[in-house]
């Protein structure tokens, strides 16, 4: 009879990491601290799962990973959507801390699910960029108030406040540059995606940091993370809109901007672009398309470690 290798869900919460243990059924709490993640590497250690799965809460699920990772154990990253589609087709349509825990383990003992790398210098930069995207919403939103304020005070007020967030995000720049500089590896995969027209300190940095699968994936893998691939909807006769779903939208909120600028100063990006609008194509359905060509693009580029050239895309 074969053995039954277990693996572990873990639903993270503030002050509590709750486990369950599939198909054992096993389950147990321990507190999300030093003291608790001590405890969970002796109970999971012995275990020899195979996956051990978590969803992002927010940054509170950080600590448990790293001392997983520390421990050599396989730790998984599942997506909350995925997740929750799951379980509902799974019948699991109650949903507490215990009951997610049970639904992430059953999850990553069913479907395919994303190895967690902890590579402390990405991390410490992508914590740098999704402050840097933080302080960027704050000065539209900002911006997009002081213009219809009609109280003069107010509108100083928020003149004063976006003067601070705009000192405030040099300086998220200039730590972001050192970051990068201060990482060979981090230094050399910016210098090799800037060497594309239309890619960009910022664009470099994000995808550096929140897409450190790049120059691993396939093409459709790498525009399916992003959420720039186009999903079929027919059913019989019926031929649907294609649109785009899903992926990771801090990069593809970066992405449109820069497919914008690269659709006007990157040759072939420009061509591709004109191709399209000239061929029917509506303007966003063609920046859509930009975008997904200038990630595959990438992806081809750190995946032979060779910079842009003008037959690269």
């Amino acid at each position: 009879m074969a053995q039954i290798v277990p693996t572990v869900g873990i639903d993270v919460s503030k002050d509590r990491l709750d486990v369950a243990v599939h198909p054992v059924d096993e389950r147990f709490s321990v507190s999300n601290d030093e003291a608790g993640w001590r405890a969970l590497v002796r109970r999971l250690k012995p275990l020899g799962a195979r996956a051990i799965g978590l969803e992002a809460s927010g940054g509170y699920e950080r600590g448990a990973i790293i001392a997983l990772f520390k421990a050599g154990l396989p730790v998984r990253s599942v997506n909350a959507w995925k997740l929750r589609q799951f379980a509902k087709a799974a019948g699991l349509l109650a949903k507490n801390d215990r009951l997610d825990a049970r639904a992430i383990a059953w999850f990553v003992a069913t479907l395919p699910s994303r190895e967690i790398r902890h590579d402390p210098a990405v991390e410490h930069l992508a914590e740098l960029v999704r402050t840097r995207r933080q302080l960027v919403d704050a000065l539209q939103q900002i911006g997009n108030q002081s213009e219809h304020l009609r109280d003069a005070g107010l509108h100083r007020l928020q003149v004063r406040r976006l003067r601070q967030l705009e000192r405030d995000l040099a300086e998220l720049d200039r730590r972001i540059a050192q970051a990068i500089a201060a990482s060979p590896a981090l230094s050399a995969r910016q210098e090799l995606l800037c060497s594309m027209p239309g890619v960009g300190p910022v664009l470099a940095a994000t995808l550096i940091a929140l897409l450190p699968e790049l120059g691993t994936l396939g093409n459709r893998q790498a525009g399916a993370l992003v959420g720039v691939v186009p999903y079929d909807f027919d059913s019989g006769r019926m031929k649907g809109l294609r649109c785009i779903f899903g992926g990771r939208a801090a990069i593809r909120r970066v992405l449109f901007m820069a497919a914008q600028a690269a659709a006007m100063w990157n040759p072939i990006l420009k061509t591709f672009k004109q191709r399209l609008r000239a061929a029917g194509k509506k303007p966003k359905v063609a920046i859509v398309a930009v975008m997904r060509k200038l990630i595959v693009t990438l992806n081809a580029m750190v995946r032979e470690n060779a910079p842009w050239r003008l037959t690269t895309a």
